[in-house]
């Protein structure tokens, strides 16, 4: 039973700045800022959503296919997937363009100053959902603005149920096109940030949302986590991590832990559960894909 993955490939490039930036930053300057931030500490992740993913759901022993557009820089990526035994059939190259690649640099107060380059990411729209084969389950991860149109309407004509985990790419799309969203997916996945910006843009509670899916899903952190289903809330307790970490990765830890319990007919409480240990496993860890554990320890 093989699960699709729709989105990102991405380099995290990880800088750590020893001081602090408003130490560097002059307030009356800004309109004319010219920063430099020397950063000893560098670290290069393994990142994107569908890579995320993927490497969680392998971890639960499923059959992940990730389906992406990633650039010419992508061998070291492409080594690491086959040394994990990771499917990507559907990982497709694009000459001329660099994998999607995140630069961020964190201070001492643990501000963040981020870029994000999308690269090859933006073509994800010219791969079709037929090109996969034998697809139970999908779910559609932050990618390239056409591609998660796209691949939504396909994986709908083909009558293949997904979650749509818009994440950090809702705000490209407006309240008609949530809806449609709405209307298209089985689950809807969101963070509690997200989660209003959804309501924001469609003027409906999140109960309302929830009636036009099987379920829908909002993490809170530390807080855990509920779920919408069958006109009741369901709520899921925070698994408690062994330490606190990196939280990057922890929603796309979480968010195989739920394709997991939808693919094996969980019911929700288990599913929801799963998902938490997961996300609890992911934030003792530095990176999005550097945890390892086998799948009977984790159920």
């Amino acid at each position: 039973m093989s699960v699709l993955i729709c989105g990102s490939f991405a380099f995290d490039n990880i800088m750590v700045f020893p001081d602090k930036f408003k130490n560097h930053i002059l307030p009356d300057k800004v309109h004319m800022l010219n920063v430099a931030f020397l950063v000893p500490e560098l670290r290069r992740e393994f990142g994107g959503c569908a890579g995320n993913i993927a490497y969680n759901l392998k971890l639960l022993g499923d059959n992940p296919v990730p389906m992406g557009t990633v650039g010419t820089d992508f061998t070291p990526y492409a080594e690491w997937m086959d040394a994990k035994n990771i499917n990507r059939e559907h990982v497709h190259v694009k000459q001329g363009h660099y994998t999607a690649q995140a630069f961020i640099t964190t201070d001492k107060d643990d501000n963040q100053i981020t870029a994000f380059h999308p690269g090859a990411m933006n073509l994800a729209h010219e791969t079709p959902i037929s090109e996969a084969k034998d697809i139970k389950l999908a779910i559609i991860a932050p990618d390239g603005r056409d591609g998660m149109i796209q691949h939504a309407e396909q994986l709908k004509s083909a009558g293949i149920p997904f979650i749509f985990d818009p994440g950090q790419g809702l705000p490209m799309f407006n309240g008609d096109e949530l809806m449609a969203f709405a209307e298209q997916a089985s689950y809807i996945a969101l963070n509690d940030y997200e989660a209003q910006l959804f309501m924001d843009r469609t003027g409906l509670p999140e109960e309302e949302i929830a009636r036009h899916v099987e379920a829908l899903i909002i993490t809170r952190g530390a807080e855990g986590s509920y779920i919408y289903t069958e006109g009741k809330r369901i709520d899921i307790a925070c698994q408690k991590a062994a330490q606190v970490v990196d939280p990057t990765g922890c929603g796309d830890a979480y968010r195989a832990g739920l394709l997991h319990g939808i693919l094996h007919g969980k019911d929700w409480q288990e599913t929801g559960r799963i998902a938490s240990t997961l996300g609890a496993l992911k934030i003792a860890h530095h990176g999005t894909q550097n945890h390892s554990i086998d799948a009977a320890s984790i159920l």
